[in-house]
């Protein structure tokens, strides 16, 4: 393959000491990385010429494998434990160079790309990989420079991606044979062992959410869409909560579904792509997610095919976590900047499983700051196996995994950022109603988007709201087109007392899960909770 028309850029890769390796292919666009992921054998075209992946062992991000280096340079500012779990350079620099040494002699792919739409913000990231299919992840997810900028083009943080090199715990120090290594003073995350590509993206997002907040921008897990007039909104929520499917709207330009920082000039995406959830997609339910899996470039992962090729969406035998990824240029309504004006509203998804959550209710600042350090949602456990009791999840700022700093970091600067701009913030309960998971039912998806819309809309400004008793949230007492006793959950139990037991436990859940947290809060912040 002539590589002499790739853009590259002037800084080779001595700095990874890869510098002898002949093999290595520069900027290759994507048909060029359909052509040797297939012929490698990573990948298989679709019927529609998409191309699928099998990620093999790993088909999700392996969060206990992943390690941030300890070093003296971010020591203090890292919130160290099970998350954010410490490593020591020695470790780093072992592996470094077994990895090193392994890929010599290997084809390798690199990918000049860059994070944050916003050039302010922005970071310049490089993805060098053994697998061709990493290259078109990258292109896909990233944002993707001008070919001037790549011939300039300076990595100030570099994915080194090896995923046939296996770990050797004894030795190495890792947890398994797979590993996720951050090196803020090396700049480079180290990934062995797994294929799966949500390592890569997540990685970065890691990053960029220590970098930001030192810059006075906040760094959000969130959705963000606005309308013809750049009316704002951002959503946070955790996975099955509707972040996705609720910023998808036809009627409302998106900005982007995942990662997003919020500057001083407003709220800028920091991709150039999405990585949809593909379990059950269906025409009707999900239309613009699911015309991209029909489009050269999308990659598809372990979604199992028929044997004409075509996906088959419902099929969980390798994985639940089926994705799909693909430039943010694949939505018809996305934002060609990537960048929209500092949000009206803020939207705080939950899917309440225990069904006393109203449907829709506004929040102070101090209680924006309380559910956002919270991040409760409630999945419904292992059904399947006839498990009903539903399990309340909590993962600080909406997605813990990604956040190196403490959680009040965030929080405060949310909290800053709403206060300054005026932000109205909502809690959407997108979960059950009538009783818990088993007796109660899935609120309508119309009923919900009909609320939000009346909230980003402002008809909701001027309401009459009324104070819940147990979690102190304030509820419309009506909304246009949305039956008024569905708003208040306990009318809509028959069994009240139960109700009450009900929203007692979850208050007390609550409660505990804060606990962890009370040192650095403030008096506010703790009063803001629910009353135990």
């Amino acid at each position: 393959m002539s590589n002499h028309s790739h853009p590259r850029s002037s800084i080779g890769l001595d700095y990874l000491g890869l510098e002898n390796n002949d093999k290595t292919i520069w900027n290759l666009t994507p048909p060029e990385l359909y052509e040797e992921a297939i012929k490698n054998g990573e990948a298989t075209l679709t019927k529609d010429y998409a191309i699928r992946v099998l990620t093999g062992q790993y088909t999700g991000r392996s969060p206990k494998d992943k390690f941030i280096v300890d070093q003296p340079s971010i020591h203090d500012d890292i919130d160290w434990g099970d998350i954010n779990q410490p490593t020591d350079e020695e470790v780093f620099d072992n592996l470094f160079d077994k990895v090193t040494d392994y890929l010599q002699d290997k084809k390798l792919y690199v990918k000049d790309c860059y994070a944050g739409a916003d050039e302010h913000y922005q970071l310049n990231v490089r993805v060098v990989s053994e697998a061709a299919y990493h290259g078109l992840f990258a292109h896909n997810m990233f944002i993707r420079p001008s070919k001037e900028k790549l011939n300039n083009h300076q990595p100030e943080f570099t994915v080194l991606a090896a995923p046939n090199f296996k770990a050797d715990p004894e030795v190495d120090g890792t947890r398994s044979e797979a590993f996720v290594l951050v090196n803020f003073d090396k700049e480079i995350i180290l990934i062995g062992g797994t294929l799966y590509s949500g390592e890569v993206k997540k990685g970065i997002f890691s990053v960029m959410n220590y970098l930001l907040p030192k810059q006075d921008v906040m760094a959000m897990h969130c959705s963000a869409n606005m309308d013809e007039e750049g009316d704002t909104a951002v959503f946070f929520g955790l996975s099955g909560t509707g972040k996705t499917t609720l910023s998808s709207d036809q009627d409302r330009i998106l900005i982007g579904d995942d990662e997003h920082g919020w500057s001083e000039d407003g709220v800028f995406n920091i991709e150039g792509g999405c990585y949809a959830k593909t379990i059950n997609l269906s025409e009707e339910g999900e239309p613009l997610i699911y015309a991209t899996t029909k489009m050269p470039g999308t990659i598809l992962e372990n979604v199992p095919l028929y044997d004409n090729r075509e996906p088959d969406f419902d099929d969980t035998s390798y994985t639940q976590n089926t994705r799909c990824s693909y430039p943010i240029s694949y939505i018809p309504n996305a934002t060609e900047s990537g960048q929209g004006n500092h949000p009206s509203n803020v939207i705080f998804l939950t899917c309440d499983a225990f069904g006393v959550l109203p449907p829709i209710s506004k929040l102070t600042p101090e209680q924006a700051m309380y559910h956002f350090i919270s991040g409760y949602t409630a999945k419904v456990a292992g059904t399947e196996r006839g498990v009903t009791q539903p399990q309340a999840t909590f993962s600080a700022c909406f997605g813990a995994p990604f956040m190196p700093l403490h959680p009040t970091v965030y929080a405060e600067l949310l909290a800053d950022k709403i206060r300054k701009h005026n932000s109205t913030v909502w809690l959407l309960n997108t979960g059950w109603t009538g009783g818990p998971y088993g007796t109660g039912h899935r609120m309508k998806l119309g009923h919900t988007r009909q609320m939000l819309s009346e909230a980003l809309e402002g008809n909701l400004d001027d309401a009459t709201f009324k104070i819940d008793d147990v979690f102190g949230l304030a509820i419309p007492t009506e909304v246009n087109d949305v039956p008024s006793e569905i708003l208040f959950p306990r009318n809509t139990w028959a069994d009240k007392e139960a109700y009450d037991q009900k929203a007692d436990k979850l208050a007390a859940m609550f409660a505990e899960n804060f606990e962890q947290f009370e040192e650095e809060a403030s008096q506010e912040l703790i009063k803001a909770g629910p009353k135990v």
